[in-house]
């Protein structure tokens, strides 16, 4: 991979592979301008920044195709440079000689990222804003796509600056007292430090704590169905699917292992994950897909319990959430449904208040059922004020961040030197900064940008 700074101009088609309307091919760096003004009818050198020019891609005497030029000057662009975006009729024929003249003339072929990448080599943006740009992209949900823009702004960039920008005033302190270590004086106030860690390990808890919630919302909130055999799962998630997803069956143990699928719901990602039903089988295929139902369980952020009606009475019931209770761990939440009312001449009203009564074959009940995921999923609660987490990388290195500034605090607590003290702070700061990418690997860009379409 490249992931080095250098002065070639690079070419990539920035919109989907394939034939359509219109495509755009994105060229940047120094001759970005001066050679597509050379294949180009009108004139682009003296353009300003920021227009548009409507004429003719050429080559030679040959006309390509009528193109939109929209002109970006560097350092006022995406990535920092001068920026030309060709607008063409979406031919692959088309794109394909525009994109093969470019390089003939002077251009290379982008690699995956490299536009973004220069973004960031530019200080156009930080590491996670360049990850939220990827986000972005691939966001499937109003939420994911809200939380990818705010990063993308700088929202998250902010709070880890202003963390970092209070550590190192203390830690250069810290570093001073090391030059008068034989005068024995203190430029850096212990209280205030001791106060400083606290607030900053509370500020960094509540991120790593937002994980949860921000992973749901770009991922999707695992919603794992479960129950016994022949509950009617596999049909409970054809219909939240709207398609024959699962094989639907009388026979108990039609599903043998777990299947899932993504629906937004009100804006919300959620995955649901049909299990196998939950029973004592001598079927060595069948134990495996209740290990794996048991898996999903302990997994989900939800638990579906669904049940039939015609078959588990409310005693019956009641025995079977005492031992899901006792399964369920912190922060998961349970949904109890009883399926199959439209078959049912069983009293609905002996079962617990807390129960949604549903037919997933008539498709009865699923939007109050849908409405309960919702309220219990709580990311509408989720406030907008405050950054969330939604990148594994950024929650690993506050994960470390804060073991070491804890290890400060518990040094200060047993009297460690100010030099111990002094490889701690710069540990924590190393990891803060890691996110934001002022400290960098080659491996690490790599990793990143590596993942980007080529063209973006």
């Amino acid at each position: 991979m490249f992931f080095h700074a250098d002065d070639s101009t690079i070419c990539a088609l920035s919109t989907a592979p394939g034939m359509g309307a219109i495509a755009m091919i994105r060229v940047s760096g120094p001759d970005a301008i001066n050679l597509c003004h050379q294949l180009f009818s009108g004139d682009l050198v003296s353009a300003k920044s920021h227009t548009v020019k409507y004429g003719r891609f050429m080559e030679g005497e040959r006309v390509v195709d009528e193109v939109v030029m929209t002109v970006f000057k560097g350092p006022n662009s995406f990535t920092g440079e001068d920026v030309i975006e060709i607008a063409c009729h979406g031919s692959t024929y088309i794109q394909e000689e525009i994109l093969r003249i470019l390089v003939e003339n002077g251009c290379r072929y982008a690699e995956r990222g490299e536009f973004t990448f220069r973004a960031f080599f530019n200080r156009r943006m930080d590491l996670s804003q360049a990850e939220a740009v990827a986000d972005l992209i691939a966001a499937e949900s109003a939420g994911a796509h809200e939380l990818a823009l705010d990063q993308m702004r700088g929202g998250f960039s902010k709070e880890i600056a202003g963390l970092r920008k209070e550590l190192i005033n203390f830690a250069s302190l810290i570093e001073l007292e090391l030059d008068f270590s034989e005068e024995d004086v203190e430029f850096a106030d212990r209280t205030e430090l001791t106060n400083l860690l606290l607030k900053i390990n509370s500020v960094i808890t509540a991120l790593i704590d937002s994980f949860r919630s921000g992973n749901a919302i770009k991922n999707g909130v695992p919603v794992a169905i479960i129950g016994k055999p022949n509950a009617g799962k596999s049909t409970l998630l054809n219909a939240l699917l709207n398609e024959e997803r699962a094989i639907v069956s009388d026979i108990p143990g039609t599903t043998r292992d777990t299947i899932e699928d993504f629906v937004v719901i009100d804006g919300i990602k959620f995955r649901f994950i049909d299990t196998a039903g939950i029973r004592e089988t001598e079927d060595v295929i069948e134990k495996i897909g209740v290990e794996r139902s048991m898996n999903a369980f302990r997994e989900a952020n939800i638990i579906t319990y669904l049940f039939d009606v015609n078959e588990l009475s409310p005693s019956q019931l009641e025995t079977e959430l005492t031992t899901l209770n006792q399964e369920l761990t912190e922060g998961q939440q349970l949904l109890i449904v009883g399926n199959k009312i439209d078959a049912s001449k069983v009293d609905l009203s002996g079962y617990p208040s807390e129960v949604l009564f549903i037919s997933s074959l008539a498709r009865k009940g699923l939007l109050e059922l849908q409405e309960s995921l919702i309220n219990v999923s709580n990311l509408q609660a989720v406030s907008k004020e405050h950054s969330i987490v939604t990148n594994v990388r950024h929650h690993e290195a506050l994960s470390k961040a804060r073991i070491t500034l804890q290890e400060v605090l518990t040094g200060m607590e047993t009297g460690i030197p100010g030099d111990l003290m002094a490889i701690d702070i710069r540990k924590a700061l190393h990891h803060l900064g890691e996110i934001t990418g002022e400290i960098t690997t080659d491996d690490l860009l790599g990793n990143i940008f590596g993942k980007f379409c080529i063209g973006k």
